[in-house]
């Protein structure tokens, strides 16, 4: 189990299988009407893998990662307040209107960004394991949003950025993720999405979907990714560019509820169920009954996972394209609840 607010405090009492792991934002320390985003995680590795305790605190289940940052630029004005221009050691500029309060603390880096990967455990053939992929993946994106080298509205040159990291890096870590990113700015208070693959959102309000994002599939069960292989592999292994992801933006409102997950979510857990848990946690602040919830969703997921009779989504869409298949899709599960504080 691990709680994480503001200071992380770990618990190793519970080890049934999912993780507890709960961020409020720095701000939320000294005052509530600071707070953009409040977060849970919950999740389980695929059946058969082992659980490591260790790797899901620090980001990754199973094939699967996830991170959850803030930025906010002390200093976005100069003393005599003019807009400071973006350079490489302000990289995301500052600004705002002194006569806004809220616009003058708000650079166009400032914001809360999450996200989640899928790791493509096709790799093990080849004796890769795919979670180090998708878990380099979004500890690269993490630091660039922790150290202020990002754009606030521009989650799809994040990836980039954090994919570039990779393929420069002395070491290459070879393997293929979807990767899907969400950001609140804090100068416009609106999400910028960016998902490559089948990892995706969702955005509840008064138990309505307002936003979905859609699959990117290249055919059924064959996900966009990006990727790293090896020379002998590169005309053999699918690999798409940071610039394929669908990017989305859209104004939200205080109470709003977000689901950020992986395909073990989506192809086992009907939209209709996860709406109806989704809803519960509307306008919730409280960091306790957010991962309640969220471990709800995570052990739904599990258990349709492993159903031989239920008519999972997964199973759906295999009907549609010809597959005979029933049942749930067994599968690393990550889900990331976040509400919005405004």
């Amino acid at each position: 189990m691990h709680a994480l607010a503001g200071l992380r405090t770990i618990s190793r009492t519970l080890l049934q299988g999912y993780v507890y792991r709960t961020q409020a934002t720095e701000a939320q320390k000294s005052s509530d009407t600071e707070t953009r985003l409040v977060t849970a995680v919950s999740g389980f590795p695929k059946p058969g893998s082992a659980y490591n305790i260790d790797n899901i605190l620090k980001g990754q289940i199973g094939d699967d990662a996830y991170f959850v940052a803030r930025h906010v630029d002390q200093w976005t004005t100069s003393e005599f307040g003019e807009d400071v221009p973006a350079t490489t050691d302000n990289p995301s500029g500052a600004g705002g209107d002194p006569d806004n309060a809220r616009g003058a603390s708000a650079a166009p880096g400032n914001a809360d960004v999450i996200g989640v990967a899928d790791g493509v455990g096709g790799w093990r053939a080849y004796g890769v394991d795919p979670g180090q992929f998708s878990s380099n993946l979004m500890k690269c994106c993490e630091r660039l949003v922790v150290a202020g080298y990002f754009n606030g509205c521009q989650p799809a040159s994040l990836l980039a950025q954090g994919f570039r990291e990779m393929q420069e890096n002395k070491h290459q870590i070879i393997g293929s993720s979807t990767a899907c990113l969400m950001m609140l700015s804090h100068q416009d208070l609106k999400l910028y999405t960016a998902n490559i693959g089948d990892s995706g959102f969702l955005v509840v309000r008064q138990g309505e979907v307002v936003h979905r994002s859609q699959e990117q599939q290249h055919y059924f069960n064959t996900p966009f990714q990006l990727s790293l292989p090896p020379t002998h592999l590169q005309s053999e292994v699918l690999s798409d560019r940071p610039e394929s992801a669908d990017s989305y933006e859209f104004s939200v409102e205080d109470g709003d509820v977000i689901l950020l997950a992986t395909d073990g979510i989506f192809d086992n857990v009907p939209d209709k169920m996860l709406i109806a848990e989704m809803y519960k946690v509307q306008h919730c602040k409280d960091t306790h009954t957010l991962q309640q919830t969220a471990n709800s969703i995570a052990l739904m997921a599990r258990r349709l996972s492993r159903d031989p009779q239920f008519l999972s989504p997964f199973s759906k869409n295999a009907l549609l394209a010809g597959i005979d298949a029933e049942g749930g899709k067994p599968d690393d599960i990550t889900v990331l609840l976040a509400t919005v504080n405004l």
